[in-house]
């Protein structure tokens, strides 16, 4: 394979100030694209694999669930990947294939530069010395997830993979935290491109990430023993991801192993759940994780160096092959030379500067962390495996059987000097810029047992997490987090700061709470604005039905609703008009339409809202259930919707206005419904008593096979937010029993 190595200068008046790198064609690569063809497993592989898969049962319930007993830990390893393969195979190898910096070679060379992001942090001899070096536990799991999923495709040879038809042990460091984005996105694959590709100087990434189209995130709320009516702790796992993003799953072995909750495809971990004693529930946003420096380069003597301090260092080349398919399924190749600083890897130039960025990178510790606190029986055992400060990108809302309640505002928080700014990119060759290592987990921003009985975190800032007990914010660095309070933070206060007696299915009702926050302050301020216009104004006339029916209105969505259907169209309305204008102000597009726009700008939003409604239902006056629909017609991850194919109402909006429980769509919409695809997916109540009690849904069913009966079958459940009972004792598995099989036998047992 031919590499090339070059560097592009480029003068910005008489000073050397930025190098755009290009990229060099290989032809190395060039040819029909491998198929890919498996070979036959070795005889020790397959003698080892039928052993454990003798130590594995796989019990399937009414609803498909998996639930694997297994003698050892890396048995059950074994068998929940096997069963997460027979679930949705497409979703487990497509996870790694984007892991490892692969997707072009399937998808085409569209995605090199997602693939280049990737590989600015994942090359497999880095993870095989680390997988090497790993304790000898965390390997015989690596082993266990690696032949699990191998023994999948032996026995199921009509399964074609895209690309993996042999998972390594080491590939699970590739992939090792969980998060739906993870750090690594926060990386602009436009700056990339633009960079690497030399096509100009891109503008400034914001790293606060406030402009989702659809928020990301979740909410988690903890719920202290005086507060409920059994006097046991609750919990509320309610993860806002993208639909079919983690199935339900249940893993137990005789070695103390005993957790149940979502997984995401192709993780050996239950990333939201629960064991016998404890839960977690992970919310995105938490402290500011990621840091970008602004390096001052010079070239000399066909080298790169960057200013630090008095002297000067040399940046590091590495040349980067980047495999695409074409159109014509050949396959083809570029090689770029990536670029890094001591900080990290460069991914953008800004006003002739470079920038670096700089992140958690320690897989090994993060797996372990992963998987370490899935058999936390208590708060102490907990809190050691939080110690390893590797959860990057989270919030953890916990509870235990012990009655405790805690909440941990991120984990991996790096120490940095406050006198600098790190919301922006900060100067590189300042070392008082340099990260002093990370905060203990007592110094940053947590709760234990707060007196006010409950936590909650909606992906907002923690300092109305509990009521008056909530973190001061006076009393913890910028830093420390990174995101404003939200819509579904102010409902989530209001319907826990009064809140007692909580039963499952009342915990349930209030996290479905139908009140949206959001429109509290808009609709009087739209109400004002129609009152103020002159009788003459052609609007009043045209106008008044509508402002009648929202200021009748009681904020509270609901499937039968007009007022609701009104009120999301102007919404988005306005959030389209002021997008622009509230990036520049740096505020959530929500805020800003709150403080920033005038009455012109709320009038002329809902007489467009107005003529969209009508033009694509035939009236405005149309029911918010007849408009959002949940639509699940195939297992492919690209859904595309139909408005002539089945489809449910949901009553519940996106999180953007303040509904807890969220459901919105993500992709171009081409259908006059809207079909959420991103918000409640998996989402479960605990109680922790003696006996664990628990209720859980999830988007659609527990198969991505359209011909599964498991498919579709939670669906209908989903859309009206009613919840099935988890079976999590053996004895109660047994009783609602579908199938019951070691792994490689496909006939009921």
């Amino acid at each position: 394979m031919s590499l090339s190595r070059y560097l592009s200068p480029a003068l910005f008046g008489a000073t050397l100030a930025a190098f755009v790198p290009a990229f060099a064609p290989s032809t190395a690569l060039a040819g029909t694209a491998p198929l890919a063809k498996r070979e036959a497993p070795a005889s020790a592989d397959l003698a080892r694999w039928r052993k454990s898969a003798a130590r594995v049962t796989i019990l399937r319930d009414k609803w498909g669930i998996p639930h694997v007993f297994g003698k050892k830990d890396a048995d059950a390893v074994f068998g929940m990947l096997y069963a997460q393969a027979e679930d949705d195979f497409n979703r487990v190898e497509m996870n790694y294939i984007n892991a490892m910096g692969r997707l072009a070679e399937v998808e085409g060379e569209r995605e090199i530069w997602r693939d280049l992001r990737m590989k600015l942090y994942i090359t497999p001899s880095d993870l095989q010395a680390k997988y090497a070096a790993s304790p000898a536990w965390l390997k015989q799991l690596m082993v266990g997830f690696a032949d699990g999923l191998n023994f999948y495709l032996h026995t199921h040879p009509e399964v074609k993979p895209k690309l993996i038809t042999r998972f390594e042990p080491w590939m699970a460091l590739a992939f090792s935290e969980g998060s739906i984005g993870g750090d690594i996105e926060e990386i602009a694959l436009k700056d990339l491109e633009a960079f690497y590709g030399g096509r100009g100087e891109p503008k400034l990434a914001d790293n606060r990430n406030v402009h989702d189209e659809e928020p990301r995130g979740s909410n988690g709320f903890a719920i202290a023993p005086k507060l409920s009516k059994s006097g046991h702790p609750l919990l509320l796992i309610n993860p806002h991801t993208s639909f079919y993003f983690r199935p339900e799953i249940h893993m137990v072995s005789d070695e103390g192993l005993n957790a149940y909750g979502a997984v995401t495809w192709g993780q050996f971990f239950i990333y939201q759940g629960f064991n016998e004693r404890a839960g977690w529930m992970h919310t995105s946003g938490g402290g500011d994780v990621i840091d970008e420096y602004l390096e001052t380069v010079t070239e000399r003597d066909g080298k790169v160096f960057y200013k630090y301090g008095d002297g000067e260092r040399a940046m590091r080349a590495v040349p980067v092959t980047l495999p695409y398919k074409q159109a014509d399924g050949t396959m083809a190749s570029r090689t770029v030379t990536a670029w890094f600083s001591h900080h990290g890897p460069i991914i953008r130039s800004e006003n002739g500067k470079w920038v670096a960025v700089r992140m958690m990178d320690e897989p090994v510790k993060a797996l372990t962390q992963s998987y370490s606190r899935t058999k936390a029986k208590n708060y102490a055992a907990f809190y050691k495996a939080m110690e390893l400060r590797t959860n990057s990108s989270n919030n953890t809302v916990y509870a235990d059987g012990d009655g405790n309640i805690a909440y941990f505002h991120g984990n991996f928080i790096p120490k940095r000097d406050p006198r600098f700014d790190w919301t922006k990119p900060v100067d590189g060759s300042n070392p008082a810029t340099e990260w002093q290592g990370l905060h203990d987990i007592k110094d940053t921003i947590t709760l234990f047992n707060p007196a006010s009985g409950y936590i909650s975190n909606t992906n907002n800032w923690p300092f109305s997490s509990s009521g008056a007990n909530s973190p001061k914010r006076q009393d913890y660095p910028a830093y420390m987090w990174s995101l404003p309070e939200n819509a579904r933070g102010v409902h989530a206060e209001r319907v826990l700061k009064d809140a007692k007696g909580l039963t499952l299915d009342s915990l349930i009702a209030t996290a479905y709470d139908s009140y949206l926050t959001a429109f509290e302050p808009l609709v009087p301020q739209l109400v004002r604005d129609f009152e103020a216009l002159p009788a003459s104004d052609p609007r009043k006339a045209a106008l008044a039905p509508q402002v009648a029916a929202l200021r009748g209105w009681d904020l509270r969505f609901g499937a039968a609703s007009v007022p609701t259907s009104l009120a999301v169209y102007w919404g988005q309305e306005m959030v389209a008009a002021a997008d622009p204008q509230a990036r520049a102000a740096g505020l959530p597009t929500v805020d800003y339409i709150t403080t920033r726009i005038g009455a012109g700008e709320r009038l002329g939003a809902l007489e467009r809202a107005t003529t969209k409604l009508t033009a694509d239902f035939g009236t405005w006056q149309t029911p918010w259930g007849e408009i959002n629909r949940f639509q699940r017609t195939s297992g492919a991850i690209d859904q595309q919707y139909d408005d002539s194919k089945p489809s449910y109402p949901v009553a519940f909006t996106s999180a953007t206005w303040g509904s807890l429980a969220s459901f919105g769509m993500v992709a171009k919409q081409k259908t006059k419904r809207i079909y959420g695809d991103r918000g409640n997916s998996f989402v479960a109540v605990v109680e922790f008593g003696p006996k664990l009690r628990a209720k859980s849904i999830l988007a659609g069913g527990q198969s991505g096979n359209p011909a599964s009966k498991h498919f579709a079958d939670q669906a209908e459940m989903y859309s009206r937010g009613e919840f099935k009972d988890v079976l999590f004792y053996k004895q109660d598995i047994e009783k609602q029993l579908e199938r019951k099989y070691h792994p490689g036998q496909r006939e009921t047992r």
